[in-house]
């Protein structure tokens, strides 16, 4: 299942996927997940939105699931009682109890990686 959710605090659509991700999956605001993410990426010297930083983060942060060869979809419906936070090529999202929220319907997307976060 989808639903569309943007927790831009603003309500913009730019590219700041990580940040309405994360944000979503622990429950903070927008602007307290753009601001911790933002100083992690400073103190390592990079950007925060480098793919190698947010998979690090990610790793260090929750329990990574192992491989999975399926659609956004197919793993947010594998793990309907959790919190996930999914990537894809050039996309981050959050599953919730088996529901995606975010800013567009991906869940037909592959899926690369998914961390627990709850």
């Amino acid at each position: 299942m989808y639903r569309f959710y943007n927790a831009n605090s603003l309500g913009n659509f730019v590219n700041d996927c990580t940040i309405r991700a994360i944000s979503t999956a622990e429950n903070k605001t927008w602007d307290e997940t753009y601001n911790e993410i933002s100083d992690i990426a400073q103190r390592n010297g990079t950007m925060m939105d480098d793919r190698n930083f947010i998979r690090g983060l990610l790793d260090y942060r929750y329990k990574r699931v192992p491989y999975l060869p399926y659609t956004v979809g197919e793993v947010a419906g594998e793990y309907p009682d959790k919190t996930l936070l999914i990537t894809m090529d050039g996309h981050i999202t959050c599953s919730i109890y088996g529901v995606i929220y975010d800013s567009f319907d991906c869940r037909k997307r592959v899926a690369e990686d998914a961390w627990i976060v709850k």
